[in-house]
């Protein structure tokens, strides 16, 4: 893939007659919103004679003034507890400071969790937490929230191809068996549910933020989603997929644990095969397959797993099996080199010499998660190899960073225009510099 096929957040898998077998990617934005948000901070209570309800902690300072606890309250995330009302009907009221500015929130205690609103927590720090990330993705984002599930096109997301294609062909089989119609049709069964990790929203791709009651979650099918985008999908739920979530567009660490692999089986997979049959064809990794049978592989994965058949008796085309490689790594939730990694390593770049770059680039590999670190090495040792043989291949180092990069080093932006393609140059600097000198950075 090269940066022509990245638009807005936006990836494709062109195929020579202009087809795309994939829609857009997860969208990180949001997560990288939360990230940045201010963290809680609770501030005690000099006074430790204070007797405070248990359930607050130090951080409830007794009865104090708005005036008093804006003069406490000095950085953003910082927040306490105080009381205001009469002795017979205490009032608690939860003081926090976010974007300069301190607001004040009716607390409410029940049964071991705390609330202001509808969400309950089980600590005073998680609902702090999550309020500090709605506010700021809400201040930094608020209109493209407003619209996210009405741009939404649900035909092109990642959940759709797996679930929806298999649905149809499950359709169209029982329809042939019984020599007749069938109403397939089914309403989701949306309840809203605490999630647990990572997770995107298959609706419209975008992350679902906060600590609890993110979104909601079908209990017959799994589809995950906002409650808006929840309450715009169509009656397409399909129970017999219930537990045939696929291997495309899961967290990469939860597949390996799920597995108990090093590796995600489809990297080894497809790696394997592009080395015995396709290191001298001409254009590897940079032309794509064909989209029905990318379609079919990626579909064959996510049925068989393990034993999906990617031999050239079914894919002659070897351009498909390596086109399944950039799909699947492009359809990550978190791309393979991680935003907490990404900065380190365009800083390591933009060092003076090639020495200091190695050490910079080794360094910054350790802020990546164990399994990220992993798939890394063997897939930059893979191209390595695949350089060997460029004059056959035609493919150099930097023309197979050209192609990797916007995949495994996304830059996406929401203030970005819909036109408006990244600079990747640093990204592919660095990718080649990993290529070239992957004996080194991973040793």
């Amino acid at each position: 893939m090269d940066l022509n096929e990245r638009k807005n957040g936006l990836t494709t898998a062109k195929t020579p007659e202009g087809a795309s077998p994939v829609g857009p990617v997860w969208k990180p934005d949001l997560y990288k919103l939360q990230q940045e948000a201010p963290r809680p901070n609770a501030v005690f209570c000099p006074n430790r004679q204070l007797c405070y309800p248990n359930h607050y902690g130090a951080a409830f300072h007794g009865a104090m003034s708005h005036n008093e606890a804006a003069a406490v309250l000095t950085n953003d995330g910082y927040y306490l507890v105080r009381l205001s009302g009469s002795s017979e009907n205490p009032i608690y009221t939860l003081s926090l400071k976010f974007n300069g500015k301190v607001k004040h929130y009716k607390l409410y205690y029940d049964n071991g969790q705390h609330y202001v609103g509808d969400r309950k927590f089980d600590s005073l720090t998680e609902l702090v937490a999550h309020g500090l990330v709605t506010m700021y993705i809400e201040c930094e984002a608020g209109p493209y929230i407003a619209l996210m599930s009405d741009l939404a096109q649900y035909e092109k997301s990642p959940a759709y191809l797996t679930l929806n294609r298999l649905k149809r062909k499950t359709k169209d089989q029982v329809i042939q068996d019984n020599n007749g119609p069938v109403d397939y049709d089914k309403p989701h069964n949306f309840k809203v549910h605490n999630f647990k990790g990572l997770n995107w929203c298959e609706f419209c791709g975008n992350f679902l933020w906060g600590f609890t009651a993110q979104g909601v979650k079908c209990e017959d099918c799994g589809f995950s989603a906002h409650v808006k985008c929840g309450e715009k999908l169509p009656a397409d739920c399909c129970p017999d997929l219930k537990q045939m979530r696929g291997v495309f567009g899961i967290d990469l660490t939860s597949l390996v644990k799920v597995h108990r692999t090093a590796r995600p089986f489809v990297v080894d997979k497809c790696v394997k095969e592009v080395e015995a049959r396709g290191l001298d064809t001409e254009g590897i990794y940079r032309v794509s397959g064909f989209a029905e049978e990318m379609d079919s592989l990626r579909m064959a994965f996510d049925r068989d797993g393990e034993n999906a058949d990617v031999s050239a008796i079914v894919y002659d085309n070897i351009n498909v099996v390596a086109g399944i490689l950039k799909l699947y790594l492009r359809l990550l939730p978190i791309p393979l080199i991680t935003y907490e990694a990404h900065p380190a390593i365009i800083r390591a770049v933009q060092l003076q010499t090639v020495g200091e770059q190695i050490t910079g680039l080794k360094d910054a590999l350790t802020l990546l998660p164990p399994a990220h670190y992993n798939t890394l090495k063997f897939l930059m040792s893979h191209l390595a190899r695949v350089v060997e043989h460029q004059n056959q291949n035609k493919m150099s180092s930097q023309n197979l960073s050209t192609v990797f990069a916007p995949t495994l080093m996304p830059t996406p932006d929401l203030t970005k225009c819909a036109n408006a393609l990244p600079d990747m140059t640093n990204e592919i600097a660095a990718l080649q510099l990993l290529i070239d000198h992957q004996h080194l950075i991973f040793s």
